[in-house]
């Protein structure tokens, strides 16, 4: 039973760390994390959104074995260099570009829409600026179409918002879920009733524990007690006997 009990504590310690963990994590980028004018939170200095389309999601017609930016599957959280203010500073981050970059940029059809696509290619433009072509690397998408920006006209509702730089699935699927109130019970709420149930059987074992140890202690001292008596009784005989004299009869 003692085994069994040990067991349980130490699958209640690992889920309090696991929580604690994932805790400090959530206030982390709560702290972290501030909304700009576009809606999308920044982090460290840099744009973070979720990946909301297929359009990038892994595809056999697409070899992007040689690009650091991979696949990105709906749910991918992503952090996104943006694009310098400055204009020779924004000139020049463009003429760093190159075809496999993924950038994220505004884009209108009878909307205007965030999209993060695939470089396909970079033309230099004679009178200046750049001519951006974009693609999603998921063929068989309905979102995978075809974008051109031209980066010399910078009152266009066509415009780059920055490159993605990092990605993640498993951290975007976290913060994605939770925004989810069944997944914030299950990952928070429940965990939390876990955890106090383990340390209510905790305490209440301790407590039981010491019960039976002081059942047990007065116990050995009623025995003890018991044990006193009869020696001393024992020695009560034995002295009435020494003080019987060889006739039988009592000095």
């Amino acid at each position: 039973m003692k085994k069994v009990w040990g067991a349980f504590r130490i699958v209640g310690n690992v889920l309090l760390y696991i929580f604690l963990a994932f805790a400090l994590f959530s206030v982390v980028l709560s702290i972290a994390t501030k909304k700009d004018a576009d809606g999308a939170a920044t982090m460290f200095g840099k744009q973070m959104r979720i990946i909301r389309s297929d359009s990038m999601s892994k595809c056999e017609q697409t070899d992007v074995s040689k690009f650091k930016i991979k696949d990105l599957p709906v749910k991918t959280l992503i952090l996104i260099e943006t694009v310098p203010e400055d204009g020779a500073a924004a000139e020049a981050w463009y003429a760093a570009l190159e075809e496999g970059d993924v950038l994220t940029f505004r884009y209108k059809y009878t909307e205007q829409v965030t999209i993060t696509h695939r470089i396909v290619k970079v033309t230099e433009k004679a009178d200046g600026g750049y001519l951006i072509e974009l693609a999603g690397d998921n063929k068989a998408s309905e979102d995978a179409l075809t974008q051109i920006i031209d980066t010399s006209k910078t009152e266009s509702f066509n415009y780059v918002i920055g490159k993605v730089v990092w990605a993640s699935f498993p951290l975007g699927w976290l913060v994605y879920a939770l925004r989810t109130p069944v997944v914030v019970v299950c990952l928070i709420i429940l965990p939390c009733l876990i955890i106090i149930a383990f340390e209510i059987f905790k305490i209440v074992s301790v407590l039981g524990e010491g019960k039976r140890e002081k059942a047990a202690a007065e116990a050995q001292k009623k025995e003890d007690e018991i044990e006193e008596l009869k020696r001393r009784l024992a020695e009560l005989e034995d002295k009435e006997k020494k003080e019987v004299d060889t006739d039988g009869k009592t000095v």
